[in-house]
């Protein structure tokens, strides 16, 4: 029986996504609830998961390709797990995903052992389908495969095949044409190679998500009167408390006590102190909010994402960390949903982390306001009429200036560079 593999709802006003990385190949054996393929929409990635068991007969979509919401990108015939590959489709399934829980040690060390047994088995027979495929000169061509070569003009003989028991997929043939389309010609001579005919450009489709922060980027400038003031932090002070709390805070919280809490928690004195920035215009009103949503951003291999924090006033410094480090982790594995994005008031961005000295961030809007935090570095620096050496950190504030004024904007940043320098005044609200 026939499934089809349909674009899943990403969100509302989301109708269109891009095909990301195909997990299973044409031909490829899946078991339900397994991953299929990833598609990626303007805010974040989702993978499609497969409705039962079974053989994926074609992909209609390929990776970079966009498909409308419910639009059918491939479909996958109902089948058991082949002979003598069931025990290792599992145990690579458990091997994906992690051993659930310690408890299970003993059952986990016995399927490695099964899954060793399985996939020498596996690939006896596999061998085997080979050499009998290889001395009657047969390939098993998939139904897309076929199509493929008939475009293209081809022969099975003339692609390799990858595919399970040595059967041909259609990437194999995309693959094939690829590399035939590709390869540059021959040059007479070593001279000739070195021209500039021989270099080389290669184009790749914006993502979903890259598109939507450039559009969103340049509305922001567009549409606000944007402006960055900047101030330093002697950061000595918050750097000895941490190196003199840190094994006591990893020992009872299970994480280290980092930078970014510390200037959250700045942050909001600030916000308090300078209510507007916290604030956003909408229509011909300001909305003042009394509750502090803070984003951060955080840099992933498909672009900037920034996750946000939910009523930080009410959160401790190990909460904080806690929620940067798990929302970090799900940015990197592409696991953010459109909720952990929805919302902020305010925006912290660590460029430091990257090395940056100094930049301008762009707001996030519609909020009015964004903090960017740099590299640490040692500079002489004068402290009581005497010229030291101190871990310094200069820090920006790009602000809307419809609502912000250049006064409010210079007293925000004083209070974060006090509040950071000494914390106590955090602890104390002085």
């Amino acid at each position: 029986m026939a499934f089809e593999l349909k674009v899943p709802s990403v969100g509302e006003s989301i109708n269109e996504v891009q095909i990301g990385q195909w997990l299973k190949k044409e031909g490829e054996y899946v078991r339900q609830d397994e991953p299929v393929v990833e598609v990626e929409s303007e805010k974040a990635t989702m993978e499609v998961i497969a409705p039962v068991s079974g053989i994926i007969s074609s992909v209609r979509k390929q990776s970079g390709e966009t498909a409308s919401i419910g639009e059918i990108i491939g479909s996958m015939e109902e089948a058991d797990a082949p002979k003598g590959e069931e025990k290792g489709s599992a145990a690579a399934a458990q091997s994906a995903r992690g051993v659930e829980a310690q408890g299970h040690a003993t059952r986990a060390l016995d399927a490695d052992s099964d899954e060793a047994d399985a996939k020498k088995s596996a690939g006896d027979k596999d061998a085997g389908r080979k050499d009998k495929a290889s001395s009657t000169g047969e390939t098993r061509v998939m139904p897309a495969a076929q199509r493929a070569l008939a475009d293209k003009g081809l022969e099975a003989g003339d692609v390799e095949a990858t595919g399970p028991g040595g059967r041909l997929l259609k990437e194999d043939v995309m693959r094939h044409e690829g590399r035939s389309a590709t390869q540059p010609a021959e040059p007479e001579d070593l001279e000739s190679a070195s021209l500039p005919g021989y270099r080389e450009e290669e184009v790749a489709p914006m993502s979903p998500m890259r598109r939507t922060i450039a559009k969103h980027l340049v509305a922001a400038q567009q549409n606000a009167a944007l402006l960055t003031t900047f101030n330093e932090v002697d950061m000595s002070g918050i750097m000895k408390l941490r190196k003199q709390i840190q094994d006591e805070f990893v020992k009872k919280y299970g994480i280290k006590l980092g930078f970014m809490s510390f200037f959250i928690k700045a942050s909001i004195e600030a916000l308090k102190l300078v209510p507007e920035i916290n604030a956003e215009i909408r229509d011909n009103s300001i909305v003042y909010r009394n509750y502090y949503d803070i984003g951060f951003a955080v840099g992933t291999e498909k672009g900037l994402v920034v996750p946000v924090l939910r009523n930080t006033e009410a959160m401790g410094y190990a909460e904080i960390e806690l929620a940067i480090s798990d929302y970090a982790q799900k940015a990197r594995q592409n696991k953010i949903s459109m909720e952990d994005l929805k919302g902020g008031t305010f925006t912290l961005s660590n460029g430091g982390v990257y090395g940056s000295l100094l930049s301008t961030p762009i707001v996030n809007a519609p909020q009015s306001g964004i903090l960017g935090m740099h590299a640490i570095q040692d500079r002489p620096v004068a402290v009581d009429g005497e010229v030291v050496i101190r871990p310094m950190m200069y820090i920006a504030l790009t602000y809307d200036h419809r609502i912000v004024d250049g006064k409010g904007a210079v007293t925000f940043l004083k209070r974060i560079k006090e509040c950071v320098e000494n914390p106590v005044r955090i602890l104390l609200e002085v």
